[in-house]
């Protein structure tokens, strides 16, 4: 797959397939769209393209109402990669990029690249102040000689997949219900840094993530696959403020299950498998060692269940 951040260079591919959007997430519904661009491209002997904002425009235009999001750089490219897509663009999102009326957006973002089919989600919206509508849009297709091809809304357990809900989900510890809407288990990124050694003081060695990503599961108890450059850990991670021991700021603490080594300084990312229980305070280390094994023994089982 290319990566442009300069739409301008994709002038010389002809009428491709695009679909434009957010995609913070890359959801079930974000990915049945690029899916469907990839599939089409491929079938017309033409080139896939997704096109994408950097910065989210929110972080622009009302940064006191972005939301924390969903995904990394690194793991979109990833996954729209994985999804079959030739070219993705990152155009570069900025405030007078946000200004552009509806159809001075399509004038100049969509028309130079000579597209063939445009590809949106049933919600789309477009310019200044999201006042470009999918009709708006298909009236400009009409006008420019590009086709609108409007998807529905994905849903699943009855309900709509949305990055907000999905945003929801995991506030609320329910990373389960999370991953079935993903397509994938949620996880966070950071670096191992030192700790208070609380949990090597009571037999469960920890590593104290220095958490990157932006939204973190509620506080609580939970199994989790760890990472480690190419290795994967069965784990068991603690959110919260270790209440037990007087804790008052909020750290992520991760047992590696059979694993004894020193991991300062390494990058590590947890995939959430289910919430085991909320944090609560004990009334002794010898009680919370206590639970913790029977936690661990819990998770020992969900990961015989739970594929990697």
């Amino acid at each position: 797959m290319k990566i442009y951040r300069d739409p301008a260079a994709l002038s010389g591919i002809k009428e491709p397939v695009l679909t434009l959007g957010n995609f913070d997430g890359l959801h079930l519904g974000h990915l049945k769209i690029i899916r469907g661009v990839a599939a089409r491209a491929r079938k017309l002997g033409v080139s896939s393209v997704v096109y994408t904002f950097d910065p989210h425009p929110l972080k622009v235009v009302a940064p006191h109402k972005s939301p924390p999001l969903l995904i990394d750089m690194e793991d979109k490219v990833r996954l729209i990669e994985a999804a079959g897509v030739d070219c993705l663009i990152f155009a570069s999102f900025t405030r007078e990029f946000a200004a552009k009326h509806p159809r001075q957006f399509v004038e100049e973002a969509i028309v130079p690249l000579s597209v063939k089919e445009v590809w949106v989600g049933h919600d789309f919206r477009f310019g200044s102040g999201k006042a470009g509508t999918v009709e708006h849009l298909k009236e400009l297709g009409e006008e420019f000689g590009f086709r609108v091809v409007v998807i529905g809304a994905y849903r699943k357990g009855g309900h709509i997949v949305s990055s907000s809900r999905i945003r929801t989900l995991i506030a609320e510890g329910k990373v389960g219900e999370a991953a079935g809407l993903l397509g994938r288990r949620y996880s966070v990124k950071g670096v191992v840094v030192k700790g208070a050694n609380i949990g090597k003081g009571i037999g469960f060695p920890t590593a104290n993530l220095k958490v990157e990503s932006e939204l973190v599961p509620a506080g609580g108890v939970y199994a989790a696959w760890a990472v480690v450059g190419p290795k994967r850990f069965p784990a068991v991670l603690n959110i919260g403020r270790a209440p037990t021991f007087g804790g008052k700021e909020t750290s992520v603490e991760v047992h590696l299950l059979d694993f004894d080594s020193d991991l300062y300084g390494e990058r590590m990312e947890v995939h959430f498998i289910r919430r085991l229980r909320s944090e609560k305070k004990f009334r002794s280390g010898a009680d919370l060692a206590a639970q913790i094994r029977k936690d661990t023994e819990r998770a020992r089982k969900i990961f015989s269940k739970a594929a990697p």
